[in-house]
Protein backbone atom coordinates (compact mmCIF):
# COMPACT_ATOMS: atom_id res chain seq x y z
CA UNK A 1 0.00 0.00 0.00
CA UNK A 2 1.41 3.34 -1.04
CA UNK A 3 1.73 6.27 1.38
CA UNK A 4 -1.08 8.06 -0.44
CA UNK A 5 -3.36 5.03 0.01
CA UNK A 6 -2.50 4.76 3.72
CA UNK A 7 -3.42 8.43 4.26
CA UNK A 8 -6.73 7.87 2.50
CA UNK A 9 -7.48 4.70 4.49
CA UNK A 10 -6.91 6.53 7.82
CA UNK A 11 -9.35 9.27 6.78
CA UNK A 12 -11.98 6.64 5.90
CA UNK A 13 -11.34 4.70 9.14
CA UNK A 14 -11.84 7.88 11.19
CA UNK A 15 -15.26 8.47 9.66
CA UNK A 16 -16.34 4.96 10.72
CA UNK A 17 -14.91 5.39 14.23
CA UNK A 18 -16.61 8.78 14.52
CA UNK A 19 -19.97 7.10 13.87
CA UNK A 20 -19.11 4.40 16.44
CA UNK A 21 -18.38 7.14 19.01
CA UNK A 22 -21.74 8.80 18.32
CA UNK A 23 -23.37 5.39 18.78
CA UNK A 24 -21.57 4.86 22.07
CA UNK A 25 -19.49 1.91 20.83
CA UNK A 26 -16.16 3.57 21.66
CA UNK A 27 -15.19 6.26 24.18
CA UNK A 28 -13.72 9.66 23.48
CA UNK A 29 -10.36 8.63 24.98
CA UNK A 30 -10.20 5.53 22.77
CA UNK A 31 -10.91 7.59 19.66
CA UNK A 32 -8.37 10.25 20.59
CA UNK A 33 -5.62 7.77 21.45
CA UNK A 34 -6.16 5.75 18.26
CA UNK A 35 -5.45 8.74 16.01
CA UNK A 36 -3.66 11.48 17.96
CA UNK A 37 -1.48 9.75 20.56
CA UNK A 38 2.27 9.34 20.12
CA UNK A 39 1.65 5.75 18.96
CA UNK A 40 -1.54 6.56 17.01
CA UNK A 41 -2.22 5.91 13.34
CA UNK A 42 -1.25 9.44 12.26
CA UNK A 43 2.11 9.27 14.06
CA UNK A 44 2.93 6.09 12.14
CA UNK A 45 2.78 7.99 8.84
CA UNK A 46 5.71 10.34 9.46
CA UNK A 47 8.47 7.65 9.43
CA UNK A 48 7.19 6.53 6.01
CA UNK A 49 8.35 9.84 4.53
CA UNK A 50 11.88 8.46 4.65
CA UNK A 51 11.00 5.86 1.99
CA UNK A 52 9.88 8.29 -0.70
CA UNK A 53 11.97 10.60 -2.95
CA UNK A 54 13.03 13.93 -1.49
CA UNK A 55 11.08 15.78 -4.15
CA UNK A 56 7.83 14.16 -2.95
CA UNK A 57 8.36 14.68 0.79
CA UNK A 58 6.91 18.25 0.97
CA UNK A 59 3.75 17.17 -0.85
CA UNK A 60 3.07 14.12 1.33
CA UNK A 61 4.14 15.92 4.52
CA UNK A 62 1.53 18.57 3.79
CA UNK A 63 -1.11 15.86 3.17
CA UNK A 64 -0.34 14.14 6.48
CA UNK A 65 -0.51 17.44 8.42
CA UNK A 66 -3.76 18.34 6.70
CA UNK A 67 -5.40 15.03 7.67
CA UNK A 68 -4.05 15.32 11.20
CA UNK A 69 -5.41 18.85 11.64
CA UNK A 70 -8.79 17.81 10.26
CA UNK A 71 -9.07 14.76 12.55
CA UNK A 72 -7.90 16.83 15.56
CA UNK A 73 -10.54 19.47 14.84
CA UNK A 74 -13.27 16.82 14.46
CA UNK A 75 -12.33 15.16 17.76
CA UNK A 76 -12.38 18.51 19.62
CA UNK A 77 -15.77 19.26 18.14
CA UNK A 78 -17.08 15.92 19.37
CA UNK A 79 -16.14 16.69 23.02
CA UNK A 80 -17.49 20.28 22.75
CA UNK A 81 -20.80 18.96 21.41
CA UNK A 82 -20.97 16.42 24.22
CA UNK A 83 -20.32 19.06 26.88
CA UNK A 84 -22.95 21.37 25.38
CA UNK A 85 -25.46 18.55 25.38
CA UNK A 86 -24.60 17.74 28.99
CA UNK A 87 -24.93 21.37 30.10
CA UNK A 88 -28.30 21.77 28.41
CA UNK A 89 -29.70 18.96 30.55
CA UNK A 90 -29.48 21.19 33.61
CA UNK A 91 -32.32 23.57 34.29
CA UNK A 92 -32.17 26.77 36.31
CA UNK A 93 -34.79 27.46 38.94
CA UNK A 94 -35.04 31.25 39.00
CA UNK A 95 -37.18 31.13 42.16
CA UNK A 96 -34.30 29.76 44.26
CA UNK A 97 -32.38 32.28 46.40
CA UNK A 98 -29.01 33.31 44.97
CA UNK A 99 -25.68 32.29 46.41
CA UNK A 100 -24.12 34.67 48.93
CA UNK A 101 -21.24 36.63 47.48
CA UNK A 102 -18.32 36.42 49.86
CA UNK A 103 -16.60 39.74 50.32
CA UNK A 104 -13.90 41.00 52.61
CA UNK A 105 -14.19 43.64 55.31
CA UNK A 106 -12.02 46.42 56.65
CA UNK A 107 -10.25 45.38 59.84
CA UNK A 108 -11.70 47.16 62.90
CA UNK A 109 -8.30 48.61 63.83
CA UNK A 110 -7.93 50.04 60.33
CA UNK A 111 -11.44 51.53 60.59
CA UNK A 112 -10.52 53.29 63.84
CA UNK A 113 -7.19 54.56 62.47
CA UNK A 114 -8.86 55.96 59.35
CA UNK A 115 -11.61 57.57 61.42
CA UNK A 116 -9.09 59.25 63.74
CA UNK A 117 -7.02 60.45 60.79
CA UNK A 118 -10.14 61.95 59.25
CA UNK A 119 -11.09 63.73 62.49
CA UNK A 120 -7.69 65.39 62.86
CA UNK A 121 -7.28 66.18 59.16
CA UNK A 122 -10.34 68.44 59.42
CA UNK A 123 -8.42 70.72 61.80
CA UNK A 124 -5.19 70.79 59.82
CA UNK A 125 -3.23 67.79 61.11
CA UNK A 126 -1.12 65.91 58.56
CA UNK A 127 -0.20 62.22 58.84
CA UNK A 128 3.43 61.12 59.12
CA UNK A 129 5.05 57.72 59.53
CA UNK A 130 8.28 56.50 61.07
CA UNK A 131 10.34 53.30 61.26
CA UNK A 132 9.15 50.41 63.41
CA UNK A 133 12.76 49.34 63.95
CA UNK A 134 14.51 52.32 65.50
CA UNK A 135 17.44 53.28 67.65
CA UNK A 136 17.60 53.76 71.40
CA UNK A 137 18.31 57.43 70.76
CA UNK A 138 15.04 58.18 68.94
CA UNK A 139 12.87 55.90 71.07
CA UNK A 140 14.20 57.04 74.45
CA UNK A 141 17.02 59.59 74.70
CA UNK A 142 15.62 62.24 72.35
CA UNK A 143 12.33 61.98 74.26
CA UNK A 144 14.04 62.98 77.48
CA UNK A 145 14.52 59.40 78.69
CA UNK A 146 18.28 58.89 79.25
CA UNK A 147 19.78 55.43 79.77
CA UNK A 148 19.53 55.54 83.56
CA UNK A 149 16.03 57.03 83.63
CA UNK A 150 13.51 55.04 85.73
CA UNK A 151 10.82 55.66 83.07
CA UNK A 152 12.48 52.97 80.95
CA UNK A 153 11.11 50.44 83.40
CA UNK A 154 7.60 51.49 82.35
CA UNK A 155 8.11 49.77 79.01
CA UNK A 156 9.54 46.28 78.50
CA UNK A 157 11.39 46.69 75.24
CA UNK A 158 12.29 44.23 72.47
CA UNK A 159 15.98 44.92 71.79
CA UNK A 160 17.56 43.71 68.54
CA UNK A 161 21.02 44.71 69.73
CA UNK A 162 22.43 47.19 72.22
CA UNK A 163 21.36 50.25 70.22
CA UNK A 164 18.53 48.92 68.02
CA UNK A 165 15.01 48.04 69.11
CA UNK A 166 11.38 47.66 68.11
CA UNK A 167 9.79 51.00 68.94
CA UNK A 168 7.65 51.09 72.06
CA UNK A 169 5.64 54.14 70.94
CA UNK A 170 5.19 56.22 67.79
CA UNK A 171 6.57 59.31 69.56
CA UNK A 172 9.91 58.45 67.93
CA UNK A 173 8.35 59.33 64.55
CA UNK A 174 7.89 62.88 65.80
CA UNK A 175 11.59 63.26 66.61
CA UNK A 176 12.50 62.12 63.10
CA UNK A 177 10.03 64.65 61.69
CA UNK A 178 11.13 67.55 63.90
CA UNK A 179 14.78 67.03 62.94
CA UNK A 180 13.87 67.70 59.29
CA UNK A 181 11.14 70.34 59.70
CA UNK A 182 10.78 73.67 61.43
CA UNK A 183 7.66 74.83 63.33
CA UNK A 184 4.79 75.39 63.10
CA UNK A 185 4.03 71.67 63.15
CA UNK A 186 0.68 69.90 63.34
CA UNK A 187 0.96 66.14 62.75
CA UNK A 188 -0.28 62.74 63.86
CA UNK A 189 1.77 59.56 63.50
CA UNK A 190 -0.11 56.22 63.48
CA UNK A 191 1.60 52.85 63.49
CA UNK A 192 2.45 49.56 65.17
CA UNK A 193 4.41 49.47 68.41
CA UNK A 194 5.88 46.59 70.39
CA UNK A 195 6.31 45.83 74.08
CA UNK A 196 7.43 42.66 75.80
CA UNK A 197 4.27 42.19 77.84
CA UNK A 198 2.32 39.15 78.97
CA UNK A 199 -0.50 38.38 76.53
CA UNK A 200 -3.94 38.56 78.12
CA UNK A 201 -7.44 39.86 77.39
CA UNK A 202 -6.17 43.41 78.00
CA UNK A 203 -2.55 43.36 76.76
CA UNK A 204 -0.63 42.14 73.75
CA UNK A 205 3.01 42.25 72.60
CA UNK A 206 1.94 44.16 69.48
CA UNK A 207 -0.53 47.03 69.37
CA UNK A 208 -1.20 50.33 67.57
CA UNK A 209 -0.92 53.96 68.59
CA UNK A 210 -1.57 57.36 67.12
CA UNK A 211 0.63 60.11 68.54
CA UNK A 212 -0.25 63.75 67.95
CA UNK A 213 2.05 66.78 68.03
CA UNK A 214 1.26 70.49 67.73
CA UNK A 215 4.01 73.11 67.94
CA UNK A 216 3.56 76.83 67.37
CA UNK A 217 3.95 80.14 69.16
CA UNK A 218 2.01 80.63 72.41
CA UNK A 219 0.47 77.14 72.50
CA UNK A 220 -1.24 76.61 75.87
CA UNK A 221 -2.74 73.73 77.82
CA UNK A 222 -6.19 75.11 76.99
CA UNK A 223 -5.39 74.48 73.30
CA UNK A 224 -4.63 70.86 74.17
CA UNK A 225 -7.90 70.47 76.08
CA UNK A 226 -9.94 72.06 73.30
CA UNK A 227 -8.35 69.87 70.61
CA UNK A 228 -8.87 66.63 72.51
CA UNK A 229 -12.41 67.57 73.53
CA UNK A 230 -13.17 68.10 69.80
CA UNK A 231 -11.59 64.69 69.08
CA UNK A 232 -13.63 62.86 71.74
CA UNK A 233 -16.93 64.39 70.63
CA UNK A 234 -16.30 63.48 66.98
CA UNK A 235 -15.30 59.94 67.89
CA UNK A 236 -17.89 59.08 70.55
CA UNK A 237 -20.67 61.62 70.01
CA UNK A 238 -21.52 65.20 70.93
CA UNK A 239 -22.87 64.25 74.37
CA UNK A 240 -19.60 62.78 75.66
CA UNK A 241 -17.83 64.68 78.42
CA UNK A 242 -14.08 64.87 79.02
CA UNK A 243 -11.88 65.37 82.04
CA UNK A 244 -8.11 65.61 82.59
CA UNK A 245 -6.20 64.09 85.52
CA UNK A 246 -2.58 64.88 86.41
CA UNK A 247 -0.12 62.22 85.29
CA UNK A 248 3.54 61.76 84.35
CA UNK A 249 5.35 61.24 81.05
CA UNK A 250 9.07 62.00 80.61
CA UNK A 251 8.57 64.00 77.40
CA UNK A 252 5.68 66.23 78.52
CA UNK A 253 5.36 68.68 81.42
CA UNK A 254 2.74 69.08 82.72
CA UNK A 255 1.25 65.71 81.79
CA UNK A 256 -2.30 64.40 82.03
CA UNK A 257 -4.57 61.43 81.38
CA UNK A 258 -7.79 62.18 79.56
CA UNK A 259 -11.02 60.38 80.43
CA UNK A 260 -14.36 60.41 78.66
CA UNK A 261 -17.74 59.84 80.24
CA UNK A 262 -18.63 56.17 79.91
CA UNK A 263 -20.18 55.58 76.47
CA UNK A 264 -22.01 52.49 77.76
CA UNK A 265 -23.84 54.00 80.71
CA UNK A 266 -23.64 57.74 79.82
CA UNK A 267 -21.60 58.40 82.93
CA UNK A 268 -24.06 56.80 85.37
CA UNK A 269 -21.73 53.94 86.36
CA UNK A 270 -21.52 50.34 85.12
CA UNK A 271 -19.22 47.34 85.26
CA UNK A 272 -17.32 48.54 82.14
CA UNK A 273 -16.27 51.81 83.80
CA UNK A 274 -16.06 50.11 87.22
CA UNK A 275 -19.00 52.27 88.33
CA UNK A 276 -16.91 55.45 88.12
CA UNK A 277 -18.73 56.85 85.10
CA UNK A 278 -15.40 57.53 83.32
CA UNK A 279 -13.14 55.71 80.85
CA UNK A 280 -9.46 56.55 80.30
CA UNK A 281 -8.60 56.85 76.59
CA UNK A 282 -5.25 58.65 76.20
CA UNK A 283 -2.23 60.37 77.72
CA UNK A 284 -1.17 63.91 76.86
CA UNK A 285 0.73 66.99 77.98
CA UNK A 286 2.76 70.02 77.00
CA UNK A 287 6.02 69.17 75.23
CA UNK A 288 8.91 69.33 77.70
CA UNK A 289 11.44 72.04 76.69
CA UNK A 290 14.19 69.43 77.14
CA UNK A 291 12.84 67.59 74.09
CA UNK A 292 13.21 70.77 72.01
CA UNK A 293 16.95 70.79 72.75
CA UNK A 294 17.42 67.51 70.86
CA UNK A 295 15.91 68.99 67.67
CA UNK A 296 17.39 72.49 68.05
CA UNK A 297 14.09 74.28 68.64
CA UNK A 298 14.11 77.49 70.67
CA UNK A 299 11.83 76.76 73.65
CA UNK A 300 11.55 80.49 74.38
CA UNK A 301 9.94 80.96 70.96
CA UNK A 302 8.05 77.71 70.46
CA UNK A 303 5.73 75.65 72.65
CA UNK A 304 3.46 72.71 71.96
CA UNK A 305 1.45 69.77 73.13
CA UNK A 306 1.53 66.03 72.42
CA UNK A 307 -0.85 63.14 72.99
CA UNK A 308 -0.93 59.40 72.45
CA UNK A 309 -3.99 57.25 71.71
CA UNK A 310 -4.07 53.45 71.98
CA UNK A 311 -6.03 52.22 68.94
CA UNK A 312 -6.94 48.83 70.39
CA UNK A 313 -8.37 50.47 73.51
CA UNK A 314 -10.51 52.81 71.42
CA UNK A 315 -11.69 49.90 69.24
CA UNK A 316 -12.54 47.78 72.29
CA UNK A 317 -14.60 50.61 73.75
CA UNK A 318 -16.34 51.61 70.54
CA UNK A 319 -17.17 48.09 69.35
CA UNK A 320 -17.63 46.41 72.74
CA UNK A 321 -14.78 43.92 72.21
CA UNK A 322 -13.70 42.40 75.52
CA UNK A 323 -10.57 40.51 74.43
CA UNK A 324 -7.74 42.35 72.64
CA UNK A 325 -6.51 39.05 71.19
CA UNK A 326 -9.56 38.92 68.90
CA UNK A 327 -8.02 41.67 66.75
CA UNK A 328 -5.12 39.36 65.88
CA UNK A 329 -6.90 36.00 65.75
CA UNK A 330 -7.86 36.13 62.06
CA UNK A 331 -11.30 34.81 63.04
CA UNK A 332 -13.50 35.35 59.97
CA UNK A 333 -16.72 35.27 62.02
CA UNK A 334 -15.36 38.07 64.21
CA UNK A 335 -14.21 40.19 61.26
CA UNK A 336 -17.53 39.78 59.41
CA UNK A 337 -19.13 42.07 61.98
CA UNK A 338 -17.19 45.02 60.59
CA UNK A 339 -18.32 44.91 56.96
CA UNK A 340 -19.19 48.26 55.45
Amino acid sequence: MSLNEKIQSISEAFLKDKNDFNSGLITFEELKNKYLSRKGLLSELYPLLNDIPDSDKPVFGKKINSVKNEISYEINQLIDDENSSSDSSFSIDSTMPGLDKLSGSIHPLTKIIEEIKSIFSRIGFSTIYGPEVDTDYYNFEALNIPKDHPARDMQDTFYIDKETLLRTHTSSSQIHFMEKNQPPIRVISPGRVYRNEDISVRSYCLFHQIEGLYIDKNVKFSDLKGTLDYFAKNLFGENVKTRFRPSYFPFTEPSAEMDVSCIFCNGKGCNICKYSGWLEILGCGMVDPEVFKFVNYDSDLWSGFAFGVGIERIAMLKYGVKDIRMFYSGDVQFLKQFKL
